[in-house]
């Protein structure tokens, strides 16, 4: 008899369909313990005996279990643990991997742990091992191998990955490799391969995985990192000094050979931009990841904050000094827009743009809000797309990678994700759920066909419009030709409006509620 662990695989599909079933099937005849150690499985093909010979075999088959799993406990045994609670106790000498999840494989090596960047090799070198025959001093003793990126599921992208092999070997193993440079702190070992370059895969395959792994340590962690990018480490230097107080390292570029008293391998990861409380050892949530974006990004918002309040002064003195209606009237303007709670059009400029941009923002301002159009480039510095929406009130888009910045926004706050045709499932999985789990007001706008410039592409009874599922089952390519690279929006005003006033009456309400606590 077989049990069955179900995981659902979510493909980088846009379909709700889109997803497979990975089905690990654990023999509990031959496998009692139900361990699955690497990468290593058994098959076994044998005749059905009689039941007093099962019984027999059995009975033995079970004691020697026991025998072998008292050995491992005490740190005897070869082959690593398997512990799907995270690797939480190994102890000294010992590699503990966790596979069973969909999305990334994580190794812990604990002991005398030392890297070689030519062979791509990290070797732990076991100091309580005791050999059976001499001549086994010189032979790994246990081999893993590990692509530290978290789309484990995505093949295509996983084999652009570097692999590092994890050696264990015995303490009187050949010659140790001399370490160039000792660490008194544990590692973390992962890529910035793979997606890097788009903001949502920096933040939900990157940062937020990084965070996970390593808030645990409070900074006293050292990270490794292969496929080094310097432009990601400048990029992100603000949020990574948060993570770490040590230089990160160039795994490939760095040829010394570098010893820790422990290693991570891998990233942990649980689910779209997001961090499960329940997973984390001292209960932190997305809350507390944005919290830590707060405190990165406040130096260097704060001297912005005082560049514009020095460039704000210096204009109003100009104003002053050659008063006219016209300059009361801007005063008088920028006195209101003060007090108006304020929105932040984030702006695609390539596809799934906006054709009435100019209407929209004009409606906006007649509800209530002031508004501004912000257009992110790949140059455009986090700081100050941080500053600007942290201070507003709502945030809207167009579904995207840019919609990672909802993180960005307070807690408490409105999101108002415009979702194209044909990417349903997408907007709510990757953005809308993750934004209610942050704590944000979340409002999808789904768009009708006629919104879409596809309506002037194809007929009217096309599934392109009537059916995007169908569409989306064909697969990733037809979506992304179809719906993600040439789709516009035509919005109906209108219909948006209903949308836009029950966000101005949440955020007055958020706003009075928040003068009303700071009066008491």
């Amino acid at each position: 008899m077989c049990k069955k662990m179900m995981h659902y695989k979510r493909y980088h599909s846009w379909s709700k369909k889109g997803g497979d079933v990975l089905v690990v099937c654990v023999d509990e005849e031959t496998n009692p313990l139900g361990l699955v150690c690497g990468n290593s499985a058994y098959n076994h093909k044998r005749t059905k005996p009689k039941l007093c010979y099962l019984l027999f075999l059995s009975l033995i088959s079970f004691s020697f279990i026991l025998a072998l799993y008292s050995f491992s406990s005490e740190g005897g045994g070869l082959g690593p643990k398997t512990d799907v609670n995270g690797c939480s106790s190994i102890s000294n000498g010992s590699i503990c991997c966790e596979r069973s999840s969909i999305r990334s494989d994580v190794c812990v090596m604990k002991g005398d742990v030392r890297t070689d960047s030519v062979s791509s090799t990290i070797t732990l070198y076991r100091n309580n091992y005791v050999t059976r025959n001499l001549d086994e001093n010189d032979e790994v003793l246990w081999h893993e191998k590990i692509r530290p990126y978290t789309r484990k599921w995505e093949k295509s992208v996983m084999d652009t990955i570097d692999e590092l092999d994890l050696v264990v070997k015995g303490e009187h193993s050949g010659v140790h490799q001399k370490c160039d440079v000792e660490h008194d702190v544990p590692a973390v070992f992962f890529s910035t391969g793979g997606y890097t370059g788009n903001l949502y895969h920096e933040f939900n395959d990157g940062l937020i995985p990084l965070y996970i792994t390593s808030q645990k340590f409070n900074k006293k962690v050292v990270f490794v990192i292969l496929e080094y990018h310097n432009w990601w480490i400048t990029k992100y230097e603000n949020i990574l000094s948060h993570f770490t107080e040590y230089p990160i390292i160039d795994f490939t570029g760095d040829k010394r050979t570098h010893c820790f008293p422990e290693a991570i391998v891998g990233l942990r990861i649980h689910d779209e931009l997001t961090v499960n409380s329940s997973l984390m050892g001292n209960n932190k949530s997305i809350r507390d990841f944005r919290d830590l974006l707060d405190r990165a990004y406040w130096p260097r918002i704060r001297g912005l904050i005082q560049d514009e309040e020095r460039e704000a002064s210096m204009n109003m003195e100009k104003l002053v000094s050659s008063p006219s209606s016209e300059t009361k009237m801007v005063m008088m303007e920028e006195k209101q827009d003060l007090k108006k709670p304020k929105v932040v059009i984030i702006a695609r400029n390539d596809s799934r743009a906006i054709m009435n941009e100019d209407s929209f923002v004009k409606m906006i301002e007649d509800i209530g809000f002031s508004v501004e159009v912000l257009r992110p480039q790949r140059t455009t510095e986090l700081a100050r797309i941080y500053q600007v929406l942290n201070s507003s009130d709502v945030m809207i888009g167009v579904h995207g990678a840019a919609m990672t910045h909802f993180l960005f926004m307070r807690p408490g706050s409105v999101f108002i994700q415009i979702i194209p045709l044909g990417t349903d499932w997408a907007a709510g999985t990757y953005y809308g759920e993750p934004a209610v789990k942050l704590g944000l007001k979340y409002i999808g706008y789904k768009i009708l066909a006629k919104e879409s410039s596809l309506y002037d592409d194809y007929d009217k009874n096309d599934s392109v419009l009537t059916d995007p599922n169908s569409v989306n089952d064909r697969g990733w390519e037809f979506t992304k030709k179809i719906y993600l690279d040439r789709q516009n929006i035509r919005l109906n005003l209108g219909r948006f409006r209903k949308r836009l006033l029950h966000a101005y009456y949440h955020s007055v309400a958020n706003e009075s509620a928040r003068i009303h606590r700071l009066s008491q």
